[in-house]
């Protein structure tokens, strides 16, 4: 059996949430996979947080933020209560379909790969609200395969499944929708390949709720820029060898 950590991350999506968690529990992943689902809430004001205390689901797990921090710092906190051997991140809006799920596992069944990535444009459907959107994750994932050797369509898409060895070993460090970014470069960095599948998607209008802006493609370069520069670590340093660890090759 394998397990997948669903890691949901919501900030004021009281309209979708309860939803999305039931399309997420309602989907069949295949033979050989069990599920949990990590909730977590970044300090939602508009009546989030209340629906999430009402969820009585064996599968689902909600963590509440007692400040915003984040959609980054959301996503490393689901990554630090998974018990999954993948993680796969799930919007709580509607623009991505948990019935992609199933998909993803059958594809980590087939390669056992390290992380692979939901594309929104391979498959010939490329659907954008805003011209800008469409060209900014253009350039980005072109920025993401010249700095780091990827060959990558979409490196902006929220749904990211990662083997929980290789998330558990690298080095995350941003808060915001940049770890969008600093996930795969790190990943990239640290010798892994990244597949790619196509998957459906259903964009939204800034006033339906879409909430990334222009200035969060200014800092996704920058963490692009410092992750080449290598500025910070890409993985989290070994433990401390504790004395009367005899483990083969201690000293």
């Amino acid at each position: 059996m394998k397990k997948l950590s669903v890691i949901i991350c919501c900030y004021n999506e009281r309209a979708t949430i309860a939803a999305v968690i039931d399309r997420t529990a309602a989907v069949d992943l295949g033979p050989g996979w069990s599920r949990e689902i990590v909730v977590v809430d970044n300090f939602s004001t508009d009546g989030t947080r209340e629906i999430l205390q009402q969820i009585d689901h064996p599968e689902v797990r909600v963590i509440f933020h007692e400040r915003n921090m984040g959609k980054g710092m959301s996503i490393r906190t689901g990554i630090a209560h998974m018990t999954g051997d993948y993680f796969i991140i799930q919007d709580a809006d509607a623009e991505y379909d948990p019935a992609d799920h199933a998909r993803f596992c059958a594809k980590a069944d087939e390669t056992n790969a390290a992380a692979i990535f939901g594309s929104r444009v391979l498959g010939g459907q490329v659907r954008y609200k805003y011209a800008h959107a469409y060209l900014g994750v253009r350039f980005l994932t072109t920025m993401t395969n010249l700095l780091f050797g990827g060959h990558l369509t979409d490196v902006a898409t929220a749904t990211k499944m990662v083997r929980a060895d290789v998330a558990q070993s690298l080095n995350l460090t941003t808060t915001d929708f940049n770890l969008d970014f600093e996930l795969p470069d790190k990943i990239l960095l640290a010798g892994h390949d990244i597949l790619e599948i196509p998957i459906s998607y259903n964009p939204r209008t800034y006033e339906e709720g879409k909430k990334i802006r222009t200035r969060d493609g200014l800092r996704a370069l920058l963490t692009m820029l410092r992750d080449r520069l290598g500025l910070t670590p890409v993985l989290k340093p070994a433990p401390a060898m504790t004395a009367g660890d005899h483990s083969p090759g201690a000293l």
